[in-house]
């Protein structure tokens, strides 16, 4: 009896051990680790303050890890889910203050960024509809328009550990000079 349920367990035994592996074939490495790079960012975001000289009217330590250091004040309205912001800003890294990213022609040409063609134009962006960087969303939320103002961008809410630009490298805390223009 045994040994005619012997294939039968076997063959139960190895359809246990498969149902026991990933089957998701996208699942091909370490799971980014959110809370960790939270952490080392912030310190870096410490050490960054220490040393940066940064006039500011205030600084507002959002509990996301998102740093706004504001220059000037706007009024009006802050933007709700929804609210088109139209902004200027050059993008640059805290390590070493590279620019990778401008919306101001003149700031890509001095930093070696110009692209012929581009619109070097104002960016206008749906707040909390997702096509910027999730720190752009919760910094904008605390702006009211016609303000400047310092954003610091923990990696966990910029680019993480992907390398989307070749001037940012993975896992960057990143550094956005914004003019807030206005809201529709």
């Amino acid at each position: 009896m045994i040994k005619k349920l012997f294939p039968v367990l076997v063959l139960l035994g190895a359809l246990s051990m498969m149902a026991c592996e990933p089957s998701n074939p996208f699942n091909t490495g370490p799971v980014y680790d959110e809370a960790g790079n939270l952490k080392a960012d912030s310190l870096k975001i410490v050490a960054y303050l220490d040393t940066a000289q940064i006039d500011s009217i205030a600084r507002i330590y959002d509990p996301s890890g998102v740093v706004i250091i504001l220059q000037e004040e706007g009024v009006g309205s802050r933007p709700t889910t929804g609210t088109m912001v139209y902004t200027d800003y050059t993008g640059s890294l805290i390590t070493d203050g590279s620019v990778f990213d401008t919306s101001i022609e003149s700031i890509a040409r001095e930093n070696d960024l110009y692209v012929e063609g581009r619109s070097y134009l104002p960016l206008r962006f749906g707040l909390n509809v997702g096509n910027v960087i999730t720190g752009w969303h919760i910094a904008f939320k605390r702006l009211r328009p016609g303000s400047k103002a310092v954003l610091l961008i923990p990696s966990p809410w910029a680019y993480r550990d992907q390398v989307n630009n070749a001037r940012i490298p993975a896992n960057s805390v990143l550094r956005f000079d914004v003019d807030f223009l206005g809201i529709d």
